[in-house]
């Protein structure tokens, strides 16, 4: 048996899946509940009223609403009205 590998790539192939961070849904927006908002590392942006951040930072709507970017980079949604 032997002891080491040939010349062939077999140690290779191995990457991980991309994250596809940034901003999915602006500022006017309609979002449904559980839609997400900003995929992000850390906390760049801060989830605000009616939005709520996942272990990776994620932030997604709480509610169905519009999206408001405030200022401190704070991320709000404003509930629509039923008619």
């Amino acid at each position: 048996m032997a002891h080491k590998k040939g010349q062939g790539a077999s140690r290779n192939g191995r990457d991980s899946n991309a994250q596809f961070r940034g901003v999915k849904k602006y500022g006017g927006e309609l979002v449904q509940p559980g839609s997400i908002i900003i995929r992000q590392c850390g906390t760049r942006f801060h989830p605000g009223r009616f939005v709520g951040m996942g272990k990776d930072y994620t932030l997604f709507s709480l509610i169905e609403g519009r999206v408001k970017f405030d200022t401190r980079r704070r991320v709000t949604v404003i509930p629509v009205e039923s008619n």
